[in-house]
């Protein structure tokens, strides 16, 4: 019945065995917690029960998850941030702390996306951006004409006059050293 429930709201089933493995219902499969961690990462939604009992135990292998990626590599979650973790539980404020924490992590995303945006937006005005795009556009034309016979590749012209000079000015350069190759491969 869990399972029937699983396919009509898009939740992935993950079923524990006694024996520590993780079986995927969806794709039939056994799966570690490495392929936990990465449908994760790819906002996969998924619940683990226990095979035996259906208890839910998503929440155990999450800790689980974050404790191998923690033990693992570069740690991402400061001692202290621990420390006044464990202190949290048992105390009165205890019921608010997974509230906080999700909105705290809700908003951090939302600020990242509001970031990146940003920067892309202001990219776009950067007259250095501008002008590392024509030095790609140069670049390319360049490549093009030390490889016989390559397609020259569709480059957007410059915005600028100036900039029309200059890649027709790189253009004859190219061509003429073309020809000096060409020369000196009879």
């Amino acid at each position: 019945m869990a399972d029937k429930a699983s396919k009509d709201d898009g939740t992935v089933i993950i079923k524990k065995y006694a024996n520590r493995r993780l079986y995927n219902t969806r794709s039939s499969s056994y799966i570690t917690l490495d392929h936990l961690a990465k449908m994760t990462r790819e906002g996969v939604d998924y619940k683990v029960l226990d095979a035996k009992s259906g208890t839910d135990i998503t929440h155990t292998i999450l800790t689980q998850i974050i404790m191998e990626e923690e033990s693992n590599g570069e740690q991402m979650l400061p001692v202290n941030f621990l420390r006044e973790l464990i202190g949290m539980y048992g105390n009165s404020m205890q019921s608010l702390i997974p509230h906080y924490l999700e909105a705290s992590m809700e908003n951090f995303r939302a600020n990242q996306s509001k970031l990146a945006k940003t920067f892309e937006d202001s990219l776009g005005n950067n007259p250095l951006a501008k002008l590392a795009e024509q030095n790609m556009a140069m670049f390319r034309a360049a490549s093009a004409a030390f490889m016989p016979g390559a397609e020259k590749p569709e480059t957007p012209a410059p915005k600028s006059e100036d900039g029309d000079k200059d890649l027709a000015a790189l253009r004859d350069q190219m061509a003429e050293m073309q020809k000096r190759l060409d020369a000196l491969g009879k």
